[in-house]
């Protein structure tokens, strides 16, 4: 049965972040779709593209210019979100982080096998942005011109993290 966790990171060492929460979804790939070929499809299918299959990288970085979805398809991880100062996360087969722009990642360890099926809601991208890389305004731009998601990667509808970031910003958005 699939859970629905909510972590709220605040910005720390050159990691913007979001007041957005990081939402996972532990066990969210239904049996069928846990594999590389298969999720990418259902992402696709619900709105979300520009898909791969891939790790997570090692090291610090944040997207500027899309929010991230990472479907968990082979082994299993411990994946830092936020910072220093963040959360570590344990990721395994059928897991699901659905991650706002702006928010901080990084691969901790994981298995040898781990991959995650990857991808953006449509006209948005995953650029990798290390911490120091850019200056706060133009980070601030290009967040700020990120839209919400009109579908919820797993279901394809206006539920789950459509539902969860629209309330989350209100009228002020983030």
């Amino acid at each position: 049965m699939p859970r629905t966790e909510l972590h709220y990171l605040k910005p720390q060492d050159g990691i913007p972040n979001s007041s957005l929460p990081l939402v996972i979804v532990k066990a969210g790939l239904a049996a069928g779709t846990r594999n590389g070929d298969a999720a990418c499809a259902m992402l696709k299918k619900n709105g979300w593209g520009g898909t791969w299959v891939y790790t997570v990288y090692p090291f610090w970085h944040f997207h500027t210019r899309g929010h991230e979805v990472l479907a968990c398809v082979s082994g299993e991880a411990r994946i830092g979100f936020g910072g220093k100062e963040g959360i570590v996360a344990e990721v395994r087969l059928g897991d699901v982080c659905v991650i706002p722009v702006g928010v901080g990642h990084k691969r901790v360890e994981a298995s040898e096998d781990f991959l995650v099926a990857g991808g953006y809601p449509p006209g948005q991208e995953g650029n990798i942005v290390r911490p120091g890389e850019m200056d706060d305004a133009d980070i601030a731009r290009e967040v700020g011109s990120v839209p919400l998601p009109q579908t919820d990667p797993l279901s394809g509808a206006a539920d789950g993290v459509v539902a969860l970031w629209s309330e989350a910003t209100g009228a002020a958005g983030y």
